[in-house]
């Protein structure tokens, strides 16, 4: 429980309001007790002296009135790496939670951090927010020069040239960490701006003559002669500069800044949970941090964590603003849907744009190798427990889609850094893509997947199949062997098999496995109930095989095939069960690549429990008639394509069932 009674005032604010330049900048900064006495140097004419019943809390401060709703309210933030990236969608969650302005988000990233953050606010559809980025490598040389301890690097002094980079004729923004949460509306925070009404332009007259950037790095270089190096990154350059210029800074509430490091006493800026406003993690610990309320600060902070972003795509009534880019076409084909069709769902599902977080976690992309293949697939929850045995039988690159809610998202992340096997491969790439809709986008998130993918080739696998353990090598070999690449179209066919029994000894060999699958241990995949879906890889022929052979395409048939990085994407109309992989081998085919079936490879199917959508398949004659209609589009959409070479495809939709 949060203490109650009078508060006890911190010396000094925790929040600095720096004028610079053109700009005003509000700075969340970390909590050393040494320069607690820097940041109250200059308190604003009127305001109260921070005592013992100082100005920390918020309810002992004048507030000033909200802006008007609709006016733009402006933050920056310098975010780089895959970590940054998850922490930055924590605080933006907290922010759009609370606010009733819109938001314009500039974001100073490293390629990393840009690479998933825009794809992140492009797949967001936030009403009422713009995104701009600014390039982090570009201002490395204006800071590399300060020797600097601190756990962030160079990202830890990019606030110092922010107003070399955000544009010119922006008059205030406020400026944020990544490890803050948001506990109130940013408008408030916004609204204390209106302090330095009558004091702005004197302010700014002297540092336009002083000159900003002349003022921090004459500063620096003088702290430098006696500081080896910064251990607090940019607040220690701002904190030199305030000592000698005190007339810069206007001290706020520290309820503004609660500061969750090991040496700060936050609580005594509180006394009430509505007195928080900003709560910053503001140590390497972040949430194993020790504190006196703890428990209280990380419960909050995983609401937001764990928050359904989709939520967080609400308009803000009476404040009309350009809708995200592409929503309004979609809305348009939402609106031409018949809700009555009985197909609506799947329709609907199909045009369902789905939050994407692409490298979820930490990734090192893989070195050029002209013959190299990712492992491509994807999942939902109840298939992580594949993860670490997949990481043993395949040792190269893989490109994983991954089907969470932000709740399971977070057990995602935990089952990972739990696991020796998982936590030690950075060439995976594991993608988010965020739940929505009763039906499973499995085309979609095939095409997230490999559109990430990296190498020059990739192998198309489902997530319950284990290659053989000398499958990647192999691969890589074949592809050199038969000079795939330039003008030669080839899809290389992994035979795949199955098998019935939770415990086995997976084969070593090509031989081991014709044992076992003449024992009745192993069986060619969905011979009992598909056979048409692998029976034109001719399996008598393979166990013969000792070179790669040519085979026809057939109706219904859907390998598991290694194929160029730009191959055709999936059909993105296929959700649930039935025909999505079909329906790629088809346009493989239409685009005249050869089928090659590969002697010695070979992929095992795992048993698990059906799917949800296998199950609705099995027992609605409306989900079959609905994927039969979804056929004969497809159909129709291919005619138009390829006119009279797509004819040969019509066979395909006299099957009564469809595998997926």
């Amino acid at each position: 429980m949060l203490r109650r009674g009078r508060p006890r005032a911190l010396g000094a604010a925790a929040l600095l309001l720096l004028l610079l330049l053109l700009l005003v900048a509000l700075l969340l900064l970390g909590g050393d007790p040494e320069n607690e006495r820097l940041r109250g140097a200059a308190a604003l004419e009127g305001d109260p002296p921070a005592g013992r019943e100082g100005h920390n809390r918020s309810g002992c401060v004048l507030q000033p009135p909200l802006p008007p709703k609709c006016e733009l309210l402006h933050v920056a933030i310098v975010c780089a790496g895959h970590n940054s990236s998850r922490e930055v969608v924590t605080l933006v969650k907290s922010m759009l939670f609370y606010r009733k302005n819109p938001l314009h988000l500039h974001l100073v990233t490293d390629a990393v951090a840009r690479n998933i953050l825009e794809m992140l606010f492009h797949t967001w559809l936030v009403p009422a927010l713009r995104v701009s980025f600014y390039d982090a490598e570009a201002l490395k040389p204006q800071v590399s020069w300060i020797p600097n301890k601190h756990y962030s690097g160079l990202y830890g002094l990019m606030k110092l040239v922010l107003p070399a980079v955000l544009p010119p004729d922006l008059a205030r923004v406020i400026v944020l960490d990544t490890d803050v949460t948001f506990a109130s509306d940013i408008a408030e925070l916004w609204a204390l701006f209106a302090h330095f009404s009558g004091v702005i332009l004197l302010w700014l007259g002297r540092l336009q003559q002083a000159g900003w950037e002349q003022m921090w790095k004459l500063t620096a270089r003088r702290e430098l002669l006696t500081l080896p190096a910064t251990s607090l990154a940019d607040q220690d350059i701002f904190n030199a500069v305030i000592k000698e210029h005190p007339g810069l800074v206007q001290p706020l509430p520290c309820v503004w800044n609660v500061q969750l490091s090991d040496h700060t006493l936050a609580e005594r800026c509180y006394s009430e949970a509505s007195d928080l406003k900003v709560i910053h993690w503001n140590s390497p610990k972040k949430l194993r941090v020790k504190n006196k309320h703890a428990e209280f600060f990380r419960n909050f902070h995983l609401t937001f964590l764990e928050y359904d972003g989709n939520l967080l795509r609400r308009e803000l009534f009476g404040c009309p603003s350009q809708p995200p880019a592409g929503a309004e076409q979609l809305q348009q084909a939402l609106a031409q849907l018949d809700e009555e069709d009985a197909c609506f769902e799947f329709r609907q599902q199909r045009l369902t744009v789905h939050r994407v977080h692409l490298t979820f976690l930490p990734h090192k992309p893989p070195p050029p190798r002209p013959h190299d293949v990712t492992l491509v697939a994807q999942l939902s929850m109840d298939r992580l427990q594949m993860l670490e045995v997949l990481c043993r039988h395949w040792p190269g690159p893989m490109s994983l889609a991954l089907y969470l809610t932000d709740a399971e998202a977070q057990q995602f992340l935990r089952f990972v850094e739990a696991s020796p096997v998982l936590s030690a491969r950075q060439d995976v790439a594991y993608h988010v893509v965020y739940r929505e809709g009763p039906l499973y986008p499995v085309n979609q998130l095939r095409n997230v997947a490999l559109a990430q993918a990296l190498t020059p080739y990739v192998f198309l696998s489902d997530i319950d199949f284990l290659p053989a353990y000398s499958l990647y090598d192999y691969l890589r070999a074949s592809i050199e062997q038969l000079e795939l690449g330039g003008r030669r179209k080839a899809a290389l066919v992994v035979p795949a098999f199955e098998t019935l029994h939770y415990r086995f000894s997976f084969p070593t060999s090509k031989a081991e496995l014709l044992a076992l699958l003449d024992a009745g241990s192993l069986h060619t995949f969905r011979y009992h109930e598909w056979p048409q879906g692998h029976a034109p890889t001719d399996y008598a022929r393979w166990r013969e095989a000792r070179v790669p052979y040519r085979v026809q395409w057939a109706a219904d048939y859907e390998p598991y095939v290694v194929v160029p990085r730009d191959c055709p994407r999936y059909d993105p109309r296929f959700v649930g069960f039935g025909w999505n992989k079909v329906a790629h081998v088809v346009e493989l085919d239409a685009q005249e690549h050869e089928l090659l079936v590969l002697p010695q490879a070979f992929i095992i199917h795992l048993p698990h429990a059906p799917s949800l959508d296998l199950s609705r398949f099995r027992s609605s004659p409306t989900y079959r008639s609905c994927l039969q209609a979804l056929k004969e589009e497809f159909h129709q959409d291919l005619s138009r394509r390829y006119g009279a070479a797509a004819l040969k495809y019509l066979t395909a939709l006299q099957q009564p069932r469809s595998p997926a």
